[in-house]
């Protein structure tokens, strides 16, 4: 970027150096630290706490849920196995009354007197279901639980034709009678039980096995009994365990929902409540015990198949009581299973094992219902957070604003306080929409002056190299221009960040619009004589090729010169906006106009026409429609043309229409400026910017006599309305013969302002705050029907 200059003098070193670029963590900090981020970081930042405890609490209070149901299900677990080898253990006690049973009897005694000890010791045995003595002849007597849970009793006897079962129930107390008879090929001697018996010599369990009749899984706990005094087999006793019996057992669990199994590790089922039913359709099989496998149950494959990969405890471990069994979760079908398990344990290991399955959903429902209403209240609770955390937002960005601008003006002020090149700043005298004035010295003369800083932000739609370019050309212009009543350009210049600033000599005194505003309608020699100077001021700028555009009475500045009063210095030349020169391109489809410092555009689209080929009401038919009488394009330039910028209450018809304009829209301005000094009022009084356009363009002006109370001279009233003439070549031609009618006015002595009569206003009225008054015409006084070029 070049250094900022004023003419051709650079504005210092420190001006030149090009901004270093942020680092990722200023840019983040400066994201961070945005309105848009303080507005969504603080709010997101409190609904993310408040969800943050709202899940804490929710998996807190669930945790603390599964954990007293996983101390439940393993106590349950544990109570199972302890039932489980409770009615196992019950095994020796039989077995000690049945062995001396089955020494006192001999196969060929009566059945009836051992039928009903053998019932009596079945009697109160849950999970026992079957008691039997088998002999070496093959005979074999015992009692039995039949499905129907009566106590029945068998007697089998090996002959040359097979073998003979046959089958009693219990009449009565005492009597026992034929209830069924078969021939089968059961012989106790071919059998596990009894083979494991003689082989071992002790009392044994046997290994899980499908029982003959029922073909039911169970276990047999078997002894071999001897001839007193001889080491002779006299008879092998059993107490046998099914699956139907100890499924009864397992059903005892008090937890609904759960489903208990008893198995042992290598996938044989022995107890299955849950699924009697598919243990009940499997064909009979006498080959191997029942196996997981053979029920094809989605929980019991899901069981197993973890179960092999899980590292068993220690029996001895799992079955202390000092070790509580971890739970283990279990998928089935995607659907999370909590599993305990306990080992049985009967005098040694026998590899049995009772687990209690039960559904994570069924434990967590009563939690559910209550989650749902804890979650309503905390979506509630962190929704009120959120919104008073964004009011919170809200004030803080509000507070850091207000801190901000304070920031922004202390070091505006002190940037501004600084020398800019040969001038030295001194103080603000006021500040507007294009940018700000302020009083200067000059550090060698020690002359006053007024500097004006332009901001370049108004102009949007042109780039700042174009903008500083006719910056330069209109300064260039404005500063070849040497009216008296001209205000006097020193120096320009365009700062490092791209504001233009210029250099102009400091006025004392007011505009033309707070003139009226605080002393009231002004005589008609006084106004006669400021309309002339403004035609000394516009008639050089006309010669140069410069038509102001925005004449009205806040640009009319009205001071005192050394000695000299009630001299006239027109202001704001436009040197930001385009002056317009003579050609016959055609203007932008697009015109705005600005009143009360606001832009108002009326959509107007310009012809090839001149005004002066259009009556009035096309003029004003074609300013309400926004049509278009031509489709000719302009050149590109850096001064646009034909664009309706200026202030409605002064404009005149081709400037409202956005016509191509040339001094005489100037002349109308003071036409209407004239009325405005002699009256106190505007032209014309409408309420927006089109209906005060259309007024200029279609409304003959009012009468003068009845709006001005004063002294008016007859051909002041004329020369006025020649200036308001509604077409350029009905006004005065130029300014200089605008002028040269206003001083042919004859004024009588009574009515005349003269020098000494200016000198005694000026001395009673002089302004108290005459400097500060030159500023920016947007900062002067806001009327209802103004509008800034």
């Amino acid at each position: 970027m070049a250094a900022a200059r004023i003419g051709d003098r650079e504005l210092g070193p420190e001006s030149t150096k090009q901004s270093s670029r942020l680092s990722h963590t200023a840019r983040l900090g400066a994201a961070i630290a945005s309105p848009v981020a303080v507005l969504t970081l603080l709010p997101l930042l409190v609904a993310s706490i408040g969800l943050f405890l709202t899940v804490v609490g929710q998996r807190s209070l669930r945790d603390s849920n599964l954990t007293m149901a996983s101390e439940r299900i393993d106590e349950e677990t544990a109570l199972l196995a302890r039932s489980i080898s409770a009615a196992l253990e019950q095994s020796d006690p039989v077995m000690d009354r049945l062995g001396s049973l089955a020494r006192d009897h001999d196969p060929i005694k009566s059945f009836d007197r051992v039928a009903h000890s053998l019932r009596d010791l079945m009697q109160g045995r849950p999970g026992v279901s079957y008691i039997s003595i088998s002999f070496p002849d093959g005979t074999f007597q015992g009692a039995y639980r039949d499905e129907d849970g009566t106590i029945r009793f068998q007697d089998s006897r090996v002959t040359a034709q097979g073998t003979v079962v046959k089958r009693y129930t219990l009449i009565g107390h005492e009597r026992i009678a034929p209830y069924f008879e078969e021939h089968t090929s059961y012989d106790p001697r071919t059998r596990e039980f009894y083979k494991l018996a003689v082989s071992s010599g002790q009392r044994v369990w046997t290994k899980p096995y499908p029982f003959f009749k029922t073909h039911y899984t169970g276990i047999t706990r078997a002894e071999v009994v001897h001839e007193p005094n001889s080491a002779d087999i006299h008879a092998v006793i059993t107490v046998d365990f099914d699956v139907t019996a100890l499924s009864a057992v397992l059903s005892r669990t008090s937890m609904g929902g759960a489903a208990t199994l008893l198995y042992t590790h290598d996938g044989t089922v022995l107890a299955y409540p849950s699924g009697e039913g598919r243990i009940n359709d499997l064909p009979l099989r006498q080959d191997r015990a029942l196996l997981f496998s053979d029920l094809d149950d989605p929980l019991l494959n899901a069981f197993f198949k973890d179960e092999k990969a899980r590292a068993r405890p220690p029996a001895s471990v799992l079955a202390s009581a000092s070790v509580e069994s971890p739970l283990v979760e279990l998928d089935v079908n995607g659907e999370k299973q909590l599993v305990a398990e306990k080992p049985i344990i009967v005098g040694n290991d026998l590899g049995w094992s009772v687990a209690t399955i039960m559904p994570e959903a069924r434990i967590l429902s009563a939690l559910h219902q209550h989650q749902q209403k804890s979650t309503w209240a905390a979506a509630l609770a962190t929704l009120l957070a959120t919104g008073m955390a964004w009011l919170f937002a809200r004030h803080i960005l509000r507070t850091r604003r207000e801190a901000a601008v304070a920031r922004a003006e202390a070091r505006e002020a002190v940037a501004r306080a600084q020398e800019l090149g040969s001038y030295r700043l001194v103080e603000m005298l006021g500040k507007g929409g294009m940018g700000e004035v302020w009083r200067a010295e000059h550090r060698l003369l020690v002359r006053q002056a007024a500097i004006k800083l332009i901001s370049m932000g108004e102009d949007a739609g042109l780039d700042a190299s174009e903008i500083q370019e006719r910056f330069r050309r209109e300064a260039q212009s404005l500063a070849t221009l040497r009216s008296r009543n001209t205000i006097e350009l020193f120096d320009y210049g365009v700062t490092a960040e791209g504001t233009c600033f210029y250099v102009m000599e400091l006025l004392d005194g007011m505009d033309l619009e707070s003139l009226v505003a605080n002393f009231g309608p002004q005589p008609a020699a006084r106004v006669i004589d400021f309309l002339i100077q403004a035609c000394n001021s516009l008639a050089e700028a006309h010669d140069a090729g410069l038509v102001h555009r925005d004449i009205k009475p806040a640009n009319l500045y009205v001071c005192r010169i050394a000695d000299e009063v009630d001299v006239i210095k027109v202001l704001d030349f436009g040197l930001v906006r385009a002056a317009v020169h003579q050609t016959s391109e055609r203007p932008p489809a697009h015109s705005g106009a600005r009143t009360g410092g606001h832009e108002a555009k009326s959509g107007v689209h310009l012809g090839a026409r001149g005004a002066v080929e259009e009556t009035e009401q096309e003029m004003a038919a074609r300013l309400a429609a926004g049509t278009d009488t031509d489709s000719g394009v302009g050149a590109e330039r850096l001064t646009q043309v034909g664009q309706a910028m200026g202030t409605p209450a002064y404009m005149a018809p081709e400037q409202a229409l956005g016509y191509e304009l040339d001094g005489r829209a100037d002349l109308y301005a003071l036409g209407c400026i004239g009325f405005f000094l002699l009256s106190g009022r505007l032209l014309f009084e409408r309420n927006g910017s089109l209906p005060m356009m259309m007024a200029h363009i279609t409304d003959p002006p009012p009468e003068f006599k009845n709006r001005i109370a004063n002294y008016l001279p007859a051909e002041l009233t004329t020369v006025l309305m020649h200036c308001l003439a509604k077409k350029p070549h009905d006004r005065p031609s130029d300014a200089r013969a605008f002028a040269a009618a206003l001083k042919a006015i004859p004024i009588p002595p009574a009515q005349d302002w003269s020098e000494a009569q200016a000198q005694a206003w000026w001395a009673a009225r002089k302004p108290r705050t005459a400097p500060a008054t030159h500023i920016d015409p947007t900062q002067a006084t806001e009327l209802a029907q103004r509008g800034v070029a």
